[in-house]
């Protein structure tokens, strides 16, 4: 594996995250929120999230798999970890780190949808459009970044990497 250079800074991502929390907190004003994360990705993202987000809510999670190989998503999903609590009735704010072809994220949302909550809104670190395949709505985006395998604040490349305090991409 190569050397991994900075793609996002820690600041940058902080700043981010500030004005994502804010948002959400200004269109959420009155209401409780169920916050989804979807592990194992968004953990790092999600913890500095919701501690920018100050109505009141809850957090969950939620693990899917996306069969196919390293690079080709097949568009099949499996969920490997389910939320704890019904959520019919209520706001959800699903967070991920990424969305990349959209057919995970796409799966998820028709998935979430089946179960009647009030509303379901997206809230992503990165979205990279070079690799879309379905476009999914991302009501809260952090960073749009280029087509590079990306690690750090979360992100993994087999499973290391995910402590970096920043997005970086990984050099040849």
């Amino acid at each position: 594996m190569g050397k991994v250079s900075v793609l996002i800074s820690e600041n940058e991502i902080a700043a981010k995250v500030a004005e994502l929390g804010a948002k959400i907190s200004k269109d959420y004003d009155g209401r409780e929120l169920v916050v989804i994360g979807i592990l194992k990705g968004s953990f790092v993202f999600l913890s500095d999230l919701v501690r920018q987000v100050t109505v009141p809510h809850v957090i969950d999670f939620m693990r899917l798999s996306s069969y196919g190989d390293s690079t080709e998503h097949s568009g099949v999903v499996q969920i490997l970890l389910d939320i704890s609590k019904p959520i019919e009735g209520r706001h959800v704010l699903v967070v991920e780190d990424i969305v990349d072809t959209g057919l995970t994220m796409k799966y998820l949302l028709e998935n979430l949808r089946t179960r009647r909550p009030s509303s379901v809104k997206v809230c992503s670190l990165l979205q990279k459009p070079a690799r879309t395949k379905v476009e999914v709505p991302i009501d809260y985006l952090g960073f749009t970044i280029p087509d590079k395998f990306v690690v750090g604040y979360g992100l993994d490349w087999e499973e290391k990497y995910r402590n970096l305090p920043f997005v970086g991409y990984m050099e040849n």
